[in-house]
């Protein structure tokens, strides 16, 4: 799938709105779970094509949220 296609699903990340709900960066973030903030970016800007429970887990612990926070379906 290129830049140009549409997306083949309508899920859409909230990370940017739950860092600013927690008053982090996306520094920070990367800080507190391990995890490189390139990916995190990717993620953030719904560039991801996958993501891993373990991602999801580190995530959640650090923003002290659930999946669902993460997350929503445009419909």
């Amino acid at each position: 799938m290129s830049p140009a296609e549409p997306a083949d699903h309508r899920i859409v990340s909230t990370l940017d709105a739950m860092l600013q709900a927690r008053d982090m960066t996306l520094t920070e973030l990367a800080d507190r779970t391990g995890i490189t903030v390139v990916n995190l970016s990717v993620l953030k800007n719904n560039r991801a094509r996958a993501v891993r429970f373990s991602t999801l887990t580190a995530i959640c612990d650090a923003l002290d949220c659930d999946v669902s926070d993460l997350f929503r379906v445009d419909r």
